[in-house]
């Protein structure tokens, strides 16, 4: 049954109404890949310059959806930090894909398209080894894990090409 608003019950169209603009997805990216967790992070290393109030409603929209978590930085507890749920790390095959897509048909930056290439290549394996180490990383909250090596080096990576 259709939902009000929904264009039609074809599950690409409510994935793409889920997660489908831009924003949506570079803030999960940023989240996801290169461990970037509070908003004040997330906006001033934005390279595609995401503006303060957008930043603000797609991290309440992904909350809203169930993709995020928000809770108090036990850290710093006057900071918000920001997790992955399993909806979202159940993206992360998506992400790589769109990762390998975009080294084959874009000018991406070749050491994050060589680590996107190195996920596809291990195949699920591989995949499942990333999805296990964001899952104890946000899920479980383990903010000092035994990081898996393709998930530091995505890290390593996107600080160092700047995205």
């Amino acid at each position: 049954m259709k939902d009000v608003g929904q264009r039609s019950s074809c599950p690409i169209n409510l994935s793409i109404e889920l997660v489908g603009d831009k924003w949506t997805l570079l803030v999960l990216r940023d989240i996801m890949f290169a461990d970037r967790r509070h908003f004040r992070v997330l906006l001033a290393e934005s390279v595609e310059g995401i503006a303060s109030n957008i930043l603000s409603d797609r991290l309440k929209w992904l909350t809203e959806h169930g993709l995020l978590t928000r809770s108090p930085d036990p850290a710093h507890r006057q900071k918000l930090l920001y997790s992955l749920t399993e909806r979202s790390i159940d993206l992360v095959p998506v992400l790589v894909q769109l990762g390998v897509w975009g080294g084959l048909h874009t000018d991406a930056d070749p050491a994050v398209v060589r680590t996107f290439r190195a996920l596809d290549d291990q195949g699920s394996d591989g995949l499942r080894r990333l999805m296990d180490a964001l899952r104890v990383r946000h899920i479980c909250g383990d903010d000092d894990p035994p990081y898996d090596s393709d998930l530091a080096r995505l890290h390593e990576e996107y600080d160092q090409s700047g995205a």
